[in-house]
């Protein structure tokens, strides 16, 4: 069976489509294309209370794409809440190659020359596909999230899709839509030129929250 490429990964996307593995080291990837989809609106996207404190304190650095490597390798270990990961090593490298070619990007918290926490996903045009996070200290992987929507607020972004909704995603806003829907969001963000890097690294934290209005 020939092996799956990027650019295969990337139509895929454009498609509403996307690959798992059914575990860490089951070496199979499936399509994956759901009756229901998640998304974070970007126009509704909420910052609790206690985190926008945590956030306005964070004196530690928020990088992109310092060491996208090490981030999917974090997100595909079991951590807590999880024994197991949908990330076995294809998907790793999948992705690492798709960073090389500028699609995939982290978004990474550090302290000292230890990173702490983050996320990862893929860009392409105005949507961003959101893949998995890590935290290694309290509230990092938030930190992470809230940075990165932030980040596409400013870049003129339409869509973050978070494949399903969790408990955790419903408390920054996260909704279910149906198939048709999502294809209809997909296709608007598609028409236009989202800017990733429209932030600087690490920008200031009362201007990341200012551009976040929407508090519980």
């Amino acid at each position: 069976m020939p092996r799956l490429t990027p650019e295969i990964v990337l139509h895929a996307y454009m498609r509403g489509v996307f690959p798992m593995a059914e575990s860490r080291h089951d070496p199979t990837l499936y399509w994956i294309d759901p009756e229901m989809r998640g998304v974070i609106p970007l126009d509704a996207f909420h910052v609790p209370r206690r985190l926008a404190r945590t956030i306005r304190h964070w004196a530690d650095p928020v990088y992109i794409d310092r060491d996208f490597r090490a981030v999917i390798e974090a997100c595909a270990e079991p951590g807590s809440g999880r024994r197991n990961t949908w990330i076995n090593d294809e998907i790793v490298t999948l992705y690492a190659e798709l960073h090389e070619m500028g699609f995939a990007h982290s978004v990474e918290c550090w302290n000292g020359a230890r990173l702490i926490g983050g996320l990862y996903g893929i860009s392409i045009q105005g949507a961003f596909f959101g893949e998995s996070m890590f935290s290694q200290e309290r509230d990092a992987s938030k930190v992470a999230l809230v940075h990165l929507v932030a980040r596409l607020r400013s870049g003129g972004y339409r869509l973050l899709d978070v494949q399903f909704v969790t408990a955790h995603l419903k408390r920054f806003g996260a909704v279910e839509i149906p198939r048709a829907d999502y294809r209809d969001l997909l296709a608007s963000a598609l028409s236009v030129d989202g800017d990733f890097y429209s932030l600087p690294d690490s920008p200031d934290p009362a201007a990341i929250l200012q551009s976040i209005t929407q508090t519980s």
